[in-house]
């Protein structure tokens, strides 16, 4: 699944990363976030893109959507035996695509809107939430050739190797209206361009998409494996889904408090905080200290009703923000933005480990 790169001039800062986000819930066209990644090909070498979409699923909004890559017919059926062994599946069908040139060696792509069995739930004695975000790290793990790469509700990944604006005609993303579009062009360095491993990634309702690299990844996933996530994708970014899982959904950490452990403030600067914020910050750095982020990093983070943006503490990779209206915009590069909307209300460089949060109706959000 691998194509030839990029053969021009070496980004330094690699990657592009860009988001939009309707506060007011409108739903908005693909072809705008295919028109601002597109904007930052040079960061980019032809070896991943993909995007994610909230929002684009209404009439199945109660179900979980699996977005489901497969190497081929024998491990369809056998990811679809397990599917069907433990989920109740409404639809299934292929995900609609376009034959482009530039998109070659696709696996087959199938999507399941499911939910799961009563009779599963009760066996396993979990909530529908961890049994699902269980079920989809087994098939990664566990079923040979099958990869369940998105599984929220009302929301999907689509992915590929290929340049964004490539991939982004590919999945016909121009047919879909989401309130939250995210988009990814990848530049991997020290892991391989494949399918799989484009992103964003995603577990649930969250997905991440990123620009940078993490240094610290080894001590990251020693940790976040200890919880049950196995981190098998050949990608480090991975990882931060994961925690972000770990830390929101399952340790109850707003976001403002999950982005203070990834990105989390020196302890100089701990020092410097009242009485009251430095108790906090002190408890989460020892508390989470194996999930601290380090490395040179600029992420954005979609779940349902939101999108929040993060730089690491030294702000070493760029990423701008802008509103106009009610519409919130995240990118690498101020150009990647201005390219969809020319004239904006504001503009500004969100400082390092500082996030910037997007909620539907303006109001910030405890996730689940």
């Amino acid at each position: 699944m691998l194509k030839e790169g990029y053969q021009g001039c070496r980004i330094p800062s690699g990657c592009a990363i860009s988001g939009i986000f309707s506060k007011s819930g409108e739903r908005i066209s693909g072809e705008k976030i295919i028109k601002s990644i597109a904007m930052m090909h040079e960061r980019s070498n032809g070896l991943g893109g993909g995007f994610a979409a909230y929002g684009i699923y209404p009439e199945y909004k109660e179900l979980y959507a699996f977005h489901v890559f497969y190497d081929g017919e024998r491990s369809k059926t056998a990811g679809e035996e397990y599917i069907h062994a433990n989920f109740a599946v409404e639809k299934a069908e292929t995900i609609p695509t376009r034959k482009i040139s530039e998109i070659t060696d696709e696996p087959l792509i199938w999507r399941y809107f499911a939910r799961p069995l009563r009779s599963k739930l009760d066996e396993a004695q979990l909530d529908e939430e961890e049994f699902t975000a269980r079920s989809v790290i087994y098939v990664n793990t566990y079923i040979d050739g099958a990869y369940i790469f998105s599984s929220g509700k009302n929301m999907g990944v689509f992915k590929a190797v290929g340049y964004p604006e490539e991939v982004g005609v590919f999945y016909k993303l121009e047919e879909y209206s989401a309130y939250c579009w995210m988009a990814h062009g990848r530049y991997p360095t020290n892991t391989p361009g494949w399918w799989g491993g484009a992103h964003p990634f995603a577990l649930l309702e969250y997905s991440v998409v990123h620009n940078g690299e993490i240094s610290s990844y080894d001590a990251n996933r020693r940790f976040i494996e200890m919880f049950g996530y196995k981190c098998n994708l050949l990608t480090d970014t991975e990882v931060i889904t994961y925690i972000i899982d770990y830390l929101i959904r399952r340790q109850g950490l707003t976001l403002r408090e999950a982005a203070s452990v990834i990105a989390a403030p020196f302890w100089s600067t701990i020092s410097r905080m009242e009485k009251e914020k430095r108790k906090e910050m002190t408890y989460l750095r020892n508390a989470f200290a194996g999930l601290l982020v380090t490395g040179p990093f600029s992420i954005i983070l979609g779940f349902s009703g939101g999108m929040m943006a993060l730089n690491d503490r030294l702000k070493l990779r760029s990423m701008v923000a802008a509103e106009k209206g009610d519409m919130g915009y995240v990118a690498s590069e101020e150009s990647a933005i201005r390219a969809i909307e020319p004239e904006l209300d504001r503009v500004w460089a969100p400082a390092g480990g500082q996030p910037v949060i997007f909620t539907l109706n303006g109001g910030e959000l405890r996730c689940r």
